[in-house]
């Protein structure tokens, strides 16, 4: 099977702290390096009761630090939040301290709403447009001899992996105009998800970092002893969604027995949207599900994702997800 990924929101659970959330994150992490996942990446957001993950490139340095070889990266910095010299020079530090470990995932969202984004004091008119501006400069002060008067120290002449990350055509284009590779947000967001893949492939130019396309995809496991073990536990996410879209956000909360007959037709019909790309069940069922998920779109590696209440039972799933991709 391809190369399984963790994408790690550091879940604040209901009852729980932020501390608990970055216990939980490291011991998933350390896990997750046992069972043989290629990387564990930590999400930037701002403002969400449930996510603890908002300075990002601090709680890397606190995973790859306690981790030994499983790469650690953002999925993603969202860049229009951030000067690109700032960030270069966090990752830079970061590459400095964990050498060949870090990938800088790029996004242009803001990761938050419109009132929180203008407490990170960016200017919210032009910045997400300046977005592939903003990647280049970036990635050139990476660069051994960058063309920019200012240099980023550290992060100057560093092999930092840069990745664009998006959920419409937008990413898709330009992580193809600049030859990078593509990670896409399917696990919430999959609606374009085949005709950015297709555009990404079709269009895309080889650079110094990468000859061909390479696409990395979003997805939920919720992976059990059970068929019905595993929908429980999904309800926890489930929950969120609703709760997300009806702007009411909260921390991650329990799961509930028969959460789906609670919901009107319209909730239903969102949840089964926007969480189709996803596999819920016990091991024979999530395996035929992701078997059939990389059949159908070619990806080249899998983003897991399994956003689950109970600590104990989350590390199951991700342990079930591993031995599916060893075959065991």
């Amino acid at each position: 099977m391809i190369p399984l990924s963790i994408l790690d929101l550091a879940p604040i659970v209901e009852g729980g702290t932020a501390s608990d959330s970055f216990r939980s994150s490291l011991d998933l992490a350390q896990h997750g390096e046992r069972w043989g996942y290629n990387r564990f990446w930590l999400a930037e957001h701002h403002g969400m009761p449930g996510i603890a993950s908002a300075a990002t490139s601090v709680l890397m340095a606190h995973v790859a630090g306690n981790t030994k070889t499983i790469r650690v990266g953002a999925g993603g910095i969202m860049l229009p939040n951030h000067s690109p010299l700032v960030i270069a020079e966090q990752f830079g530090t970061l590459e400095s301290l964990f050498p060949g470990r870090i990938d800088l995932g790029l996004g242009r969202a803001p990761g938050s709403d419109h009132t929180t984004a203008r407490a990170l004091r960016r200017n919210l008119a032009s910045d997400a447009d300046e977005f592939p501006q903003d990647v280049v400069e970036l990635m050139d002060y990476f660069a051994d001899s960058p063309r920019r008067q200012v240099r980023a120290v550290p992060g100057a002449g560093l092999n930092v992996p840069v990745w664009i990350l998006g959920s419409s055509l937008f990413g898709a284009q330009l992580a193809a105009a600049l030859g990078l590779p593509y990670a896409f947000a399917s696990h919430f967001a999959p609606q374009m998800m085949m005709q950015a893949i297709e555009l990404y492939r079709a269009t895309f130019r080889p650079s110094a970092q990468l000859d061909k396309p390479y696409v990395m995809l979003g997805f939920n496991v919720f992976a059990a002893d059970t068929d019905a073990e595993a929908h429980f536990r999904a309800t926890s996410m489930q929950q969120a969604f609703i709760n997300l879209r009806s702007g009411r956000p909260t921390k991650l909360k329990p799961p509930v027995e028969g959460y789906l007959d609670l919901l009107s037709p319209p909730e239903r019909s969102m949840l089964d949207s926007v969480l189709s790309c996803s596999a819920i069940g016990s091991p024979a069922t999530v395996s035929a599900q992701l078997k059939a998920f990389i059949e159908r779109t070619g990806a080249d590696e899998l983003m897991v994702t399994s956003q689950i209440f109970d600590h104990g039972a989350r590390l199951r799933s991700y342990e079930i997800t591993a031995d599916i991709a060893r075959g065991s």
